[in-house]
């Protein structure tokens, strides 16, 4: 089989095409055909050598990607060969609290989803919706189930509430679709008119233009009537959590996904702003097992789609990368298998097709 590799990270960092042994399923494993992968803001820091975890050498990038089981150990129980299924992003967090010996990530220190075909622990992966396509499939683990996590939880929206989203990229895209399914008012935040169409059609009800109101987090108070949002899904860190705290509501809550910024190194809060706020931040690591779990029947129930950008080959996979560095882009960028992919020839399972 045909499998893409992290050889470098850092200055000179690339992956590369080999070829590898196809899987054979283990006792409680099970072997998924990948079907589509998809990238995030993680797999870009992993490439370059900023991302807090170390990566393996010689990983298999993307924590990201669904596919169908062609293969099931002899103890497996919760799949069966012909099932949708796609890898949890912390492939042993099955719930709760995450603890220090949780945070094996796929396409981090564990093999990831850019390849043909994937061994996974049984317990180390979801079923996907029916409704959605293998390339909508392969968004969820990670992008998915952060924006499901900033919306649900600890302190769920609620019908009628406020929701702000920064950007169009695909946390931002997922919340305000999860927010709107729940009854939410959301304002979004772009510096393009034509995103900012993109963003009203899915849903937004107002559409802030930080380009030509740097101060946004004023034109975020001024279309809450002064009262500021009840939740803020905060994607960008250093760069933006000033004006997040000038737009957060009294007793509002900000979720935020990283603390690095895109241009500042430090995290800094003016005194002006945090004081004049009781708002909670907290911060978001994607989430465990039963939070992707839950966050499928949602997506099932509201027969929501995650948006796509675009859609690359396997063989243009660092394409893929190169396009989606640019940070233009408005949701999620997949990258696909042929759909006449070879056959599967690993040691199959006598439990086979039920």
């Amino acid at each position: 089989m045909q499998a893409y590799e992290l050889e470098k990270t850092g200055d000179g960092a690339r992956i590369v095409l080999r070829d590898r042994e196809t899987p054979a399923a283990g006792a409680h494993e099970i072997v998924l055909r990948v079907k589509a992968a998809a990238l995030n803001k993680r797999d870009l820091f992993i490439l370059n050598g900023t991302y807090p975890l170390p990566a393996k050498h010689g990983v298999v990038p993307l924590s990201d990607g669904a596919g169908e089981v062609v293969a099931v150990g002899q103890r497996v129980t919760r799949f069966k060969v012909g099932d949708r299924a796609a890898g949890n992003y912390f492939a042993r967090w099955k719930s709760g609290p995450i603890e220090p010996d949780l945070f094996d990530q796929l396409g981090c220190a564990l093999d990831g989803m850019l390849t043909e075909f994937a061994v996974l622990h049984e317990e180390w992966a979801v079923r996907v919706a029916e409704h959605l396509s293998w390339e909508e499939a392969a968004t969820l683990a990670c992008a998915g189930v952060t924006a499901w996590n900033s919306i649900v939880g600890p302190v769920p929206v609620v019908a009628g509430q406020t929701v702000l989203t920064l950007g169009s990229g695909g946390v931002s895209l997922f919340a305000l679709q999860f927010a709107k399914a729940l009854g939410a008012r959301v304002i979004a935040t772009t510096s393009s008119s034509e995103k900012a169409v993109r963003l009203r059609a899915l849903g937004a009800d107002v559409v802030i233009n930080y380009a030509e109101q740097p101060q946004w987090g004023k034109a975020v108070r001024e279309a809450t009537g002064g009262a500021g949002v009840d939740l803020i899904v905060e994607a960008f860190g250093a760069d933006t959590i000033e004006q997040s705290m000038r737009a957060v509501g009294l007793h509002g809550q900000i979720m935020l996904l990283i603390v690095r910024g895109m241009k500042k190194q430090e995290f800094q809060i003016s005194a002006q702003s945090y004081g004049s706020t009781m708002a909670t931040i907290r911060r978001v690591f994607v989430g465990n097992r039963a939070s992707f779990e839950a966050m499928n029947r949602a997506i099932t129930q509201a027969k929501l789609r995650p948006v796509i950008e675009r859609v690359f080959p396997f063989s243009e996979a660092r394409e893929a990368y190169r396009y989606y560095m640019r940070g233009e882009s408005f949701g999620k960028v997949v990258i696909v298998r042929p759909a006449k992919a070879g056959a599967f020839r690993g040691r199959q399972s006598h439990r086979g097709k039920s």
